[in-house]
């Protein structure tokens, strides 16, 4: 099952331990930076003993899209810490939860990182100390441990935690290819899960550009569109694995900037800042030199990642 984006969290007004600021603001995300928030189903075990497989997957699946997010806000040193913790908020959850999904929302608030993991049970969690043979029942002496602070929801339903943000490292900055202005007109492109998908985006690219009416340098744009399809065939699928796909949309905004958007399955891009400056590989570098400005996020609705390319309107400077 994959997982869908939901918004509904309980607001958080309980700490366990002292918390850097009233712990309601904490489970508000109005005013929070980019975030993470997913929604899974849970498949419960039918013979009511342990985790279903199904159950038992989505621990590791939160950790790559975690990892993945933290990449891209600037907050790489947080990411072993982060995983521990997702792990045992997620596990925990799935072992009590009362009803049919969970939801779980990473984001960041001024100077720190939250996690938080809606379980929908009103069972507020409790230290307990485990024997020396005890299989389970550490977990939440392992968040005491790592978090910053932790906590729960007057109802019970949210179990919070938090860690540090190292100075500077927050990601308001970290977005080069932000849009500036709405888009006034997309067009999508399917892409087949292959090699051939790079031929096709430069020739039907060619005839949504046209479509678009965009005022740039065309020849610029298709070459960098064929770049990102090309590194998202390289990068993003794995060989073997059946269903996967490609897709790619071209927009243009109201300050006439062209929006170039490749998504693949693969959420991670751990070497994206190298793979721009050259470091590794010349495609990414060969799109910046283009004029493109470039960047990347974690897909919205699934396990997946876009790569943004954006032109200013008339001619790039190569």
């Amino acid at each position: 099952m994959e997982p869908t984006m939901t918004t509904n969290f309980a607001d958080q007004a309980r700490t366990r331990r002292h918390a850097p600021e009233a712990a309601d603001n904490l489970g508000k995300p109005t005013s929070a930076r980019p975030y993470l928030d997913v929604s899974l189903i849970r498949r419960p075990n039918p013979r009511g003993a342990g985790l279903s497989e199904t159950d038992a997957a989505w621990p590791q699946r939160l950790r790559r899209l975690a990892r993945a997010c933290l990449t891209h806000w600037g907050c790489a040193e947080l990411i072993d810490a982060a995983e521990l913790l997702l792990t045992e908020l997620v596990t925990n959850a799935l072992r009590h939860a009362d009803g049919s999904s969970i939801g779980v929302r990473i984001y960041i608030r001024d100077d720190r990182l939250v996690i938080a993991v809606n379980d929908g049970s009103p069972d507020i969690p409790v230290l307990r100390p485990a024997g020396p043979d005890d299989e389970s029942g550490r977990g939440l002496f392992l968040v005491e441990a790592l978090a910053e602070s932790w906590g729960a929801s007057a109802d019970g339903a949210t179990t919070w935690c938090t860690l540090p943000l190292t100075e500077d490292k927050g990601p308001s900055d970290m977005d080069p290819a932000a849009v500036t202005a709405p888009v006034l007109r997309e067009m999508p492109l399917e892409l087949p899960a292959d090699p051939s998908a790079v031929k096709i985006a430069r020739v039907c690219g060619r005839t949504r550009l046209t479509m678009l009416d965009w005022p740039g340098n065309g020849h610029a744009a298709i070459a960098v569109l064929g770049a990102l399809v090309d590194n998202a065939v390289a990068h993003g699928l794995t060989p073997g694995r059946t269903g996967q796909s490609l897709s790619a949309r071209l927009g243009v905004t109201e300050d006439q900037e062209l929006v170039i958007d490749v998504t693949d399955p693969n959420p991670l891009f751990p070497n994206f800042t190298d793979a721009v400056d050259g470091t590794v590989g010349r495609g990414l570098w060969n799109a910046r030199r283009h004029g493109a400005r470039l960047t990347w996020f974690v897909a919205s609705g699934f396990e997946g990642k876009t790569v943004r390319a954006i032109f200013r309107p008339g001619p790039a400077e190569l």
